[in-house]
Parts: C-alpha cells; structure tokens; sequence
C-alpha cells in the first residue's frame, strides 16, 4: 500500500482479502452507507441532493433518500457535502508498459516488469481509475494478483499481445533479425507478450486464439502507422480486409470484439470493412471515415493527444518526433468530428514509458474540457467507458454494471471533495481532492472516517 493510503484506510477499510484466497468468495463485511453527500450517478446532468448509498458487499443494493434515519448495523461515511460519483475508467491503458522506459523494457526481465506494473497499478487506484481497458502487453499475471487480493489495483480488460504484421505498429525487431525464417527465435517483444507478429490469415487466427486462450476480454491489432514505432510512417495501411476478418472471426466465435491501433482514413476504412469494432486514436480521420463509423455503430476511443507538457519524449528530430507533430496536430478535428456526427467516443490516455506522465492520468482527464462540457467528460469517463468494456460479452471478466451509481451496480465509487462538474480540475490532484476511494465494496482510502451505528 502507498504511503499515506495505509493510514487513511486502515481504521475504515475491511481487511484486504489474503493472498491465494478466491475471488469468488466473499468476506462478511458490514453494509457500508454514504451520507450527507451530492451525487454524481453518471446518468444525470447535475448533482442530486438529498439520497445516501448503501452498499452491500461489492454491489450497490439502494439509492435513496435521506431521512436522516439511524443504519442500525452499518458502517456509515459522513460525505460531509462532497462529492459521490463512479470509480473512473482509462479505456486504453498499457499498465505493464507505463512507468518503464522504453530502453528499461527492452533488456529488463518479465519479473522486474510485473513488478514495476504492480507498483503502477496501485498508484492508479490511488489516483481514482478502478477499471482500465489494457490496449497491449503481458498483464494476465498482474490482473490475476489484483483479482484475487494479492495487490491493489483496478480492474483489468487485457488485450494481451497487439497482433502486428510484419514492418507494422508492433514490429520492434532489429534490422539484422531479418529475413525472418521458420524456427527463428521469437522478438523480444513476443517473448515479453507485448506483441504478435502474424502475416496471413492462418497465422492471424493462430494469435488471434492464443490471445484468447491466455484470456484476453477483447482483441487488438495493429492497423496503420505509428509514432513509436520505427518502420511505419504514418500513412501506411497494414493488414488486408481478409486479415482482419480472421481475427475478427476468432474474437466472434468467442463472444467479443476486435479494436485496432489506427490513425488515417484507409487503414479505418479497411478495419471496418473486415468486422472491427472498435478505432483506437483516430487522430487523422476525415470526414467521410467520420461518417462511415457512424453509419456502422463503431466506437472511437480517442485521447487527448496536444503537443504540450503530456506528449511522451521523443528527441527533436526523429522520425518518432516527426510523426508525434503530425498526430497530435489532427486531435482537434477528430474530436470535432465525433461530436459532429455522434460517434460513440471513449476516453483514454495511452501513457507509455514514463512514470512522471502516468501521475497525469486525472489532469489529462481534466484537458478533455477543451472539447467537451465538464459533465461529459465525467460521464465519458464512468458510464460511456463501461458500455464500451461491456462489449467483451461472456468474456467481460467482471459481470456487473459499472460506471454508474445505481441499485446492481458494482460498488466502484470515490468522494471529491469539492464538485468536479464546477471543477473538473479537482481530478488533477486525486491525493488532495478524493477523498474515499471504494473498490469492488471495498474502501481503499477514507480520508473521512466511519461511524459504526
């Protein structure tokens, strides 16, 4: 536990499960109450005053008026008049690659890896995100630790490997490493599990499948050019329509979907033509591309990529720096067209490689006023990032309905103190402005103490 998250828990919180204890079977714990508080529910427009929410276990069983009423046999949390709403959602996540370098991942081990992302994932929670959609890397051990107690963090919808053609977004190979032939050792970043070279569909659907055996809850590919990687420019188009298809045939048969890392037109256009679902950036996309995604229902998980102090370091120069410029100069029309025609629109940060930017997850939140009303963004962030996570179906790992506070939900809440839809700025600072931080019914930190009635 964080500095400073151990005493402000440990008078409130219920005991942690014990390391090896399932998930699936529940502590005795006492019905929890939030009182005097203003409500966020991720459905409404404004605060609602005047309800407590009680809590029972980890699902939320009622929201309903105060009457000032003794909760005989409850744990109650004074609100003092701040502010209730659901526990936040990154959509697109890389917590085994956030807070490491670049040239730390290339020579560390999976061990010192899973370590650093389980010292991340923690301070993730912390900051207020209980569910991250995980867009690439080896995170079934780290999602399986937290699942059953053995750490805190949020929860985790991995993708596991992002499957890359040959020269695409996931190919980090060195030039001596090719041609490539039958029985070469894989890369190192197929050692790690970041990524998946497959060419063809019969290799597609061999990842494809892997992936979902080591349990990924939705698929990724690489579609188009990126800015990390190194011999893509931006406006090449990777995978054919039949390749998609394969994989989204194998994501199908398994009850899920298939998003795609993709920035210009074509490479969107040719991902949705072959099934996918789900557009990752999208910076560069044009108006008729905009109006296609409409058209098929398909998601758009945007992030608030500018070229300012949240913009990963490439040096000045590079052909990454070159790319980066061009990207983050097309976010504002690509928001633009989004709220233009409706699309359906996650949010998300995709920090990688700095440990410094991964503190910035609630301010990059914060920056998304520059497009939207601040009630938007919250619920962009809770209820809209859930329906997105709802589309792995059977394979969601987490059954339950999150990103609202409503009777059924499961119980991911946090108090602000203050009123974020006035100052949404307060989610910049999560170690000075949250206040409680629950979890799965569980309190992670309260900062304003339990009454026992």
């Amino acid at each position: 536990m964080l500095p400073g998250a151990t005493a402000a828990a440990s008078a409130a919180a219920p005991a942690a499960p014990q390391s090896g204890a399932s998930a699936g079977t529940p502590t005795q714990q006492p019905r929890v109450a939030f009182t005097n508080i203003r409500l966020f529910d991720g459905n409404s427009k404004t605060l609602k005053n005047g309800y407590r929410v009680i809590v029972d276990g980890n699902r939320i069983v009622a929201v309903e008026p105060d009457d000032g009423q003794t909760l005989d046999g409850m744990q109650v949390v004074d609100g003092s008049g701040h502010t209730l709403m659901p526990g936040l959602i990154d959509a697109h996540a890389h917590i085994m690659m956030t807070s490491l370098s670049m040239p730390q991942l290339m020579v560390a081990d999976i061990g010192f890896i899973n370590l650093a992302a389980a010292s991340e994932a923690e301070r993730m929670l912390m900051r207020g995100f209980t569910s991250i959609r995980d867009m690439a890397g080896p995170a079934f051990s780290l999602k399986k630790a937290i699942d059953i107690g053995m750490m805190p963090g949020p929860r985790i919808w991995p993708s596991g490997a992002m499957i890359s053609q040959t020269s695409g977004h996931g190919d980090f190979r060195m030039p001596f490493e090719i041609p490539s032939y039958a029985g070469q050792s894989p890369s190192r970043g197929e050692v790690l599990g970041a990524g998946a070279i497959a060419d063809g569909t019969a290799e597609i659907l061999k990842r494809a499948r892997e992936q979902l055996m080591l349990g990924a809850s939705q698929l990724k590919l690489a579609a188009g050019g990126g800015v990390a990687s190194n011999y893509d420019p931006l406006d090449v188009s990777q995978y054919t329509e039949a390749e998609f298809r394969a994989a989204v045939d194998a994501a199908e048969n398994w009850g899920t979907y298939v998003a795609v890392h993709a920035y210009m037109p074509r490479a969107i256009r040719t991902a949705v033509r072959g099934g996918v679902r789900c557009i990752e950036h999208g910076q560069l996309m044009d108006e008729e591309t905009a109006k296609l995604l409409a058209g098929e229902g398909i998601w758009i998980s945007l992030q608030p990529f500018l070229d300012d102090e949240d913009a990963i370091f490439f040096p000045a120069g590079s052909p990454s720096r070159a790319k980066q410029i061009e990207m983050s100069n097309g976010t504002d029309t690509a928001y633009a067209l989004a709220k233009k025609h409706g699309l359906k629109t996650a949010w998300g940060t995709d920090t990688l490689f700095d440990a410094k930017l991964a503190t910035r997850q609630g301010a990059q939140l914060a920056k998304m006023t520059r497009w939207y009303e601040a009630v938007d963004v919250l619920t962009m962030a809770t209820r809209t990032n859930a329906e997105l996570l709802a589309m792995a179906g059977p394979r969601n790992p987490y059954p339950g309905k999150l990103g609202v506070i409503e009777p059924g939900a499961l119980a991911d809440m946090l108090i602000v103190r203050g009123d974020p839809l006035a100052n949404i700025q307060l989610l910049a600072d999560p170690g000075s402005n949250l206040a409680v931080i629950m979890k799965d019914g569980r309190i992670y930190k309260n900062t304003l103490g339990v009454a026992f009635n």
